[in-house]
């Protein structure tokens, strides 16, 4: 099946082919394993095949049954963060003057390790996660992590969690505030060695207004498909951009946030990456069902995080899809965070590495790489502000699998760390990084692979812009918001109350296709388990080449092209619709720009 490159589900399994060794030892009904490449389908391989068909079946849904179960007790348990690594709270920013939800946690080692020993030599780093609906802990919830191998790599490690309910009314500007004092936090606890940053997703953009904020006080920082142009894009490809101009902007996500009693619910994040990508989402239960017997522990470990969705605060959400999302005021130091002051990127001195990947539908290079040259117009310009840029690509990876794939982790993240002080040594320029790794091995350490820094010119970054029809897409969001805020807004937040706001969480389809499967709300799910069980005890699978699975993997994959091919014409012609709403560059245009 071809590797998923949606928010719901990267690099969270393998292949069914690179899992054919373990199946060679399964038992088949003809004793060793049989050689089925060439033969047809005899009436005994039917017989047996519905056998594993039924078998499967029965531990397909007793998985779902304890997914909803898990999900049920993470939120009976508070949704604490996923993190496979002791901590220790260092401070908890609901104590600040400005409250916000979230929490310094320092990382001492995994449950199972003894204390990891830091290098005296080598600078914290601090890891963000993204608020992007769901919970922290994806940069850190196994050992193959960004966690686990900047530990292993002997730095001190520093996480920034956040809890799942916002203070009341706490702001962007808030929040930034004490990711600072976070920062000041480590930078004092390590003199003299300012804090590498990590920030993944979304929390890039955090990072770089925090690293505009807090010149000479943070050391590189790292953005893993950190979305930062948001206007830039594939036409056809990256239809998430588009989103704003057929709801009318920032409206909606007030309205969503009225009715929650003054808070967003994350889940409609997470419903619209799933809804990005459908292929992926047949292929996460279909590939459960396919490979029941290797992929269930797998799949309940990544669904605990995935489905555990956190709430932002009116005043948050309203500024980052007003400011960020529709209004890509970024890029163009136009952002304001609080009376007077607006985010400069050309004020970061700390040296940049951007991590994106080709195979991100999300946030694709575009938009990790495409604000460089509206700041900085040339090479020399970048020079001349003594900044340091880094940037690094993976051909295929998804969105997710920049900061969860364990092979990602254990190879780029390595060789980024590892790399840190020739980054500083760098002189004032634009560099893409490669690493050459001949061996193949994501565990191989230096000479075994290297890596070099080449010399690039931001008057070659060339990204097809629109930026006129985007612009129109802006003042049609500002008109909508305003009307909707003076006439409608207050009229939904008399009707709304912590009573109204809690049903329709409950109710929220993300949850509720969910929770309906576990035992509390489908009791009989549970005489499943005591079947499950036993199978699970005596289960023996067909091999891999049994003609049946072939059939089945067939039917998989081309069902898979088929929504592919349904989702690529859905975005074509979102495309076309855009273009004629709100209109678009003219050719003569285009070749003017590019020339």
């Amino acid at each position: 099946m071809p590797k998923r490159s949606s928010e719901a589900a990267l690099d969270v399994r393998a292949t069914a082919r690179e899992r054919a060794p373990g199946l060679v030892e399964s038992a088949s009904p003809h004793g060793d394993r049989a050689n089925y490449s060439n033969s047809f389908p005899s009436i005994w391989d039917l017989l047996v095949y519905q056998r594993d068909c039924w078998e499967r079946a029965i531990l397909f849904w007793d998985t779902l049954r304890e997914r909803g179960d898990n999900m049920l007790e993470h939120e009976r348990l508070g949704l604490p963060p996923l993190l496979d690594f002791r901590t220790e709270t260092l401070l908890d920013a609901r104590t600040f003057q400005r409250p916000v939800n979230y929490v310094l946690l320092s990382i001492s080692s995994s449950p199972v390790e003894a204390e990891p020993c830091h290098h005296p030599a080598k600078p914290p780093v601090i890891i963000i996660d993204p608020r992007a609906g769901h919970g922290p802990g994806i940069g850190g919830f196994k050992q193959d992590s960004e966690v686990g191998v900047a530990l292993n790599e002997g730095h001190p490690v520093y996480f920034v969690s956040f809890l799942p309910e916002p203070c009341q009314g706490q702001t962007l500007g808030d929040v930034l505030q004490a990711l600072r004092r976070f920062v000041e936090e480590v930078a004092t606890r390590h003199p003299g060695q300012p804090p590498v940053l990590y920030g993944n997703c979304q929390a890039g953009w955090a990072v770089t207004l925090l690293s505009a904020d807090c010149n000479g006080l943070v050391g590189p920082a790292v953005l893993n498909g950190s979305p930062l142009s948001y206007w830039s894009g594939e036409a056809g490809v990256n239809p998430m951009r588009l989103s704003a101009g057929f709801t009318g902007g920032a409206w909606l996500t007030h309205l969503i946030a009225d009715q929650g009693d003054g808070r967003f619910d994350g889940a409609w994040l997470v419903q619209n990456f799933e809804n990005l990508k459908p292929e992926s989402v047949w292929e996460k239960y279909a590939g459960l069902f396919a490979d029941i017997d290797h992929e269930r522990e797998r799949f309940l470990s990544f669904e605990r995080w995935w489905n555990g969705y956190y709430f932002l605060s009116r005043e948050e959400i309203l500024a980052i899809v007003e400011n960020l999302f529709v209004g890509n005021k970024l890029e163009r130091g136009l952002l304001k965070i609080c009376h007077g002051c607006f985010v400069d990127l050309r004020r970061i001195r700390n040296p940049l590495v951007i991590f994106a990947s080709y195979g991100d539908n999300i946030t694709p290079p575009h938009q990790a790489i495409g604000w460089i040259p509206v700041v900085y117009k040339t090479t020399d310009d970048l020079r001349a502000a003594g900044q340091r840029i880094v940037f690094l690509t993976n051909p295929h990876v998804g969105h997710l699998g920049i900061f969860v794939s364990a092979a990602v982790a254990r190879f780029e993240h390595r060789a980024i760390l590892e790399s840190m002080a020739e980054i500083e040594a760098l002189s004032p320029g634009f560099y893409e990084m490669k690493i050459e790794n001949p061996t193949g091995d994501p565990d191989c350490r230096k000479p075994h692979y290297s890596v070099r820094f080449e010399s690039r010119r931001v008057e070659d970054l060339h990204f097809s812009e629109d930026n006129a029809a985007f612009k129109r897409v802006n003042e049609v969001s500002e008109a909508t918001e305003l009307l909707y805020n003076s006439f409608f807004s207050p009229w939904v937040r008399m009707l709304s109350n912590p009573w109204t706001a809690e049903a329709a969480k409950w109710l929220h389809p993300m949850r509720l296709s969910r929770y309906l499967f576990s035992s509390s709300f489908s009791p009989g799910l549970r005489a499943i388990a005591g079947v499950a069980e036993s199978l699970r005890r005596t289960r023996q699978p067909l091999p891999y080449d049994h003609p049946m699975l072939a059939n089945e993997r067939a039917l998989i994959e081309g069902t898979t092209a088929m929504l592919e091919a349904v989702r690529m014409r859905r975005d074509s012609s979102l495309e076309a619709a855009f273009r004629l709403l709100y209109g678009g560059d003219t050719e003569s245009a285009k070749q003017k720009r590019q020339a």
